[in-house]
């Protein structure tokens, strides 16, 4: 059942994204130049839903979180792989997919790529696992947790600062 969701969830992702024209070249291209603020607007409007929503199931007790530690080692590197990888190809993981289910043949370059990296991730994860994701393990941390106040305080804050911004870029026509 769980992987029946699962499909049916990135399904729905998939048009989302091509509906919102977030899986095209340009698109990203102008997210990337900070030109064309569509990717910024989807995402963080999915960000924002999204941190309402789990945290309220998980309030109501129909979810459970599972908080994976932040590793230094490991979010470091791997953010500038992504933002390399993103920057090289145009497409980010979701956005390739879309764009290559679409049929944009550019695409398979980035969706090879991601194929490629996650191999030689596999065969060097044993040496990886004892030197670079070992460093800087900050344990399963979050930013109510750090702060010490009740997570609805944070998100309430980015809920009001994420509008903020929504709205000020489009008052700039981004």
């Amino acid at each position: 059942m769980e992987l029946i969701q699962g499909l049916v969830t990135g399904i729905l992702f998939g048009i989302l994204l091509q509906r919102a024209e977030v899986d095209r070249y340009d698109r990203q291209l102008g997210a990337l130049r900070l030109l064309d603020m569509t990717i910024v607007k989807f995402m963080l409007t999915s960000i924002l839903v999204a941190a309402v929503g789990v945290y309220l199931l998980k309030d109501l007790g129909l979810v459970k979180l599972a908080i994976k530690p932040m590793i230094l080692g490991a979010v470091i590197p791997g953010g500038l792989l992504f933002g390399l990888g993103w920057g090289l190809t145009g497409y980010c993981p979701g956005t390739s997919a879309a764009a290559l289910g679409e049929g944009r043949v550019d695409a398979i370059w980035a969706v090879l790529g991601m194929l490629v990296g996650a191999g030689l991730y596999a065969e060097a994860f044993p040496t990886l696992k004892t030197t670079l994701l070992a460093w800087g393990d900050l344990g399963k941390i979050t930013l109510p947790g750090v702060l010490g106040v009740n997570h609805w305080v944070v998100i309430g804050v980015l809920v009001v600062g994420g509008v903020g911004l929504l709205r000020w870029i489009e008052k700039k026509g981004l």
